[in-house]
């Protein structure tokens, strides 16, 4: 194995190991975010109030793709991923409602 292969291979592992640690940061934050958001559908729920509010929905849509362009973060991929996330919280508030 050459210098240039060893030090690659380092650098691969090195970059691996990043890589996970985000990968449980992500974990972890969206665990935060949906028992916040799980106690947002049992206000909803407790109150008779909608489990979608589009207003804010399209605000922080808007927000992210803000962020996303100033992190260097394609803003369609944040986009998309917002909305699967926002569609997975209101089907949780639907849930709540029943």
């Amino acid at each position: 194995m050459t210098d240039a292969v060893a030090r690659a291979q380092d650098l691969l592992k090195d970059h691996r190991e990043s890589i996970d640690r985000l990968d449980a940061i992500l974990v972890y934050t969206l665990a935060e975010r949906f028992k916040h958001t799980q106690a947002v559908g049992r206000l909803k729920a407790a109150n008779d109030l909608p489990p979608s509010d589009p207003a804010r929905e399209s605000r922080q849509i808007e927000r992210l793709e803000r962020l996303s362009q100033e992190a260097d973060l394609d803003p369609e991929f944040a986009k998309k991923f917002l909305n699967f996330i926002i569609s997975e919280v209101i089907r949780h508030h639907e849930k709540l409602l029943k």
